[in-house]
């Protein structure tokens, strides 16, 4: 548990500019706030990742809180990361429980030029190593090569 900082103006683009107007309220479907809809577009990131978390509950203020409970602390990791890779989310407040921990991974923040092999070289020595960083952050990563400057990644300790 913790707080975890991310680069506000990188990642996914989920929020739309303030300016846009919401559609009209229905009888059967109330306006949401705008806080609401950013909670929404955040619950659909973790949703795709495909882990299950229960009592997922998330909340916006000068971060986004999370509270839930993973099996691992690879999904826990994996959470933090899709929600901070979000463009406007600067911290992410962790209070995941995991029933099965594990070493914890150490994040790392893509910057202009990084690749894969780049990366798996310096965390690991060895360039060859960046099949481990990519398997360690699917399904947030679709390729090796669609990683971007500001992106941050788990890199996860190899085992001796």
């Amino acid at each position: 548990m913790g707080l975890f900082s991310f680069i506000k103006n990188a990642g996914a683009k989920l929020f739309k500019k303030k300016e846009a107007p919401a559609a009209a309220p229905t009888a059967s479907a109330p306006a949401m706030t705008e806080e609401e809809i950013e909670i929404a577009a955040l619950r659909g990131e973790v949703k795709k990742l495909g882990i299950n978390i229960n009592d997922l509950n998330l909340t916006m203020g000068k971060s986004v809180s999370i509270h839930g409970e993973t099996a691992t602390t690879a999904d826990r990791e994996k959470i933090i990361l899709a929600l901070g890779n979000v463009e406007g989310i600067c911290t992410v407040e962790d209070y995941i429980t995991v029933t099965n921990p594990e070493p914890e991974a150490k994040f790392y923040t893509v910057k202009k030029g990084d690749s894969l092999s780049l990366i798996a070289k310096s965390q690991y020595g060895d360039p060859m190593k960046y099949p481990v960083i990519f398997e360690a952050n699917k399904p947030m990563l679709s390729h090796p090569d669609k990683i971007y400057p500001g992106q941050s990644l788990r890199i996860p300790q190899l085992q001796a």
